[in-house]
């Protein structure tokens, strides 16, 4: 554990909890069920209903009422036992919180309750081809038919939305008239409704975490499908993108600690000439510096989580934790594959294959650069790049 981290009890319980049941599993689960194209049910069953998955979400819809902090200790403590999970960012981060924040009674009703104890599922759906930081630049339109809308378009590297019951679609106001763009709305999408169709977009990211192109052809949803207000989606989709910033630092967190861990192991066994590898600098040093950049992170990560639960601004603390995690997290993991030498490339050590997890944090779920822009432009007040 980290000297800069000080949990309260109930933090060092929750913690516990979680690691225990990431270790019940192991990486070795993880990876096995990675490699073969399965799914992790069994963990995800564990999660949920030891309450881990919903322990943000409100208790009068099956949460445990507590905040973003207390999900960033799951998701980290999973990470740092080896196994990142994407699901619990999209799930019950992002589209819980934003169904929390600006549901309807009947969605809250309907999806909280089975979001936190893991017997519903929720993708989340904004990326496209032509729309990927531009979240303006959305094509796929909803129009009004009757007492429901029609959806139509495509989105664009959705996480697991294969095993999700629905989606949650941004989608742009087909109707709209007017000088400006036309606004954005949020709908809960059944995955299983006729016109949505899957097409799996393969990647070399080893994870139980698919990714698909998906096709709204004419998509029909009932008007208890909007979340909010029309034409509001775009404000109210920050309800998500603010902890789904600090979450994915979490699990780059969990992946550094993972990695240095693994690495101080191996230093501490491994004998050249009768002398520990970690007793020389050359390597001792590099861990060092590492451990140092994964605590600054989590330092980071922490203060943007409590910022967050205190409902005051967020964005900067979650952009600046999500860039330096990603970044200490991929070298802290390539430090550990150095250190094991020819080891760290063998699939028994579990450290090869994360080097695409970590290295796709650098770039989802928003560019490092995009962090750049934000800073520049928000925290110096630079002029706008576009």
């Amino acid at each position: 554990m980290s000297a800069f981290i000080v949990d309260t009890d109930e933090h060092k319980m929750l913690r516990e909890s979680a690691g225990k049941i990431a270790g019940k599993y192991g990486q070795h689960y993880f990876l096995e069920r990675s490699r073969a194209g399965e799914k992790v049910d069994e963990l995800w069953a564990d999660l949920g209903q030891a309450g881990l998955l919903g322990v943000h979400l409100p208790e009068e819809y099956g949460g445990g009422g507590a905040g973003m902090t207390e999900l960033l200790i799951v998701i980290e403590e999973l990470a740092a036992k080896g196994i990142p999970l994407l699901l619990t960012v999209i799930s019950p981060a992002i589209c819980g919180s934003i169904l929390a924040a600006h549901g309807s009674e009947q969605l809250k009703a309907s999806w909280l309750p089975g979001i936190a104890d893991g017997s519903k599922k929720m993708a989340f759906g904004l990326t496209e081809p032509d729309a990927g930081s531009n979240s303006h630049n959305v094509s796929t339109t909803a129009r009004r038919d009757g007492d429901g809308w029609v959806i139509s378009g495509g989105k664009y590297f959705i996480s697991a939305i294969d095993e999700a019951d629905a989606v949650l679609i941004i989608a742009r106001d087909q109707d709209f008239v007017g000088t400006s763009r036309s606004p954005l709305s949020m709908f809960v999408v059944p995955t299983d409704s006729p016109g949505l169709t899957l097409q799996p977009l393969p990647t070399a990211v080893v994870s139980p975490d698919g990714q698909f192109t998906v096709f709204l052809d004419e998509v029909r949803v009932g008007a208890e499908a909007l979340i909010g207000m029309a034409g509001n989606g775009l404000r109210q989709v920050f309800a998500g993108l603010n902890p789904e910033r600090i979450l994915a630092a979490g699990i780059s967190n969990g992946i550094g600690r993972f990695a240095i861990a693994k690495a101080v192991d191996y230093a501490r066994d491994r004998k050249v000439w009768s002398t520990p590898i970690g007793a020389h600098q050359g390597v001792s040093h590099p861990l060092a510096e590492s451990h140092i950049a994964v605590e600054l992170a989590r330092l980071a990560t922490y203060r943007a989580a409590e910022l967050f639960d205190a409902g005051e601004p967020a964005a900067e603390a979650a952009n600046i934790a999500k860039f330096a995690a990603a970044d200490a997290s991929l070298k802290a993991l390539d430090q550990s594959i150095q250190t094991h030498g020819g080891n760290g490339l063998s699939n028994e050590y579990g450290l090869a294959e994360l080097w695409f997890n970590a290295r796709m944090l650098k770039t989802a779920p928003v560019s490092r650069e995009m962090v750049l822009n934000f800073v520049a432009q928000t925290s110096l007040k630079l002029p706008a790049s576009y």
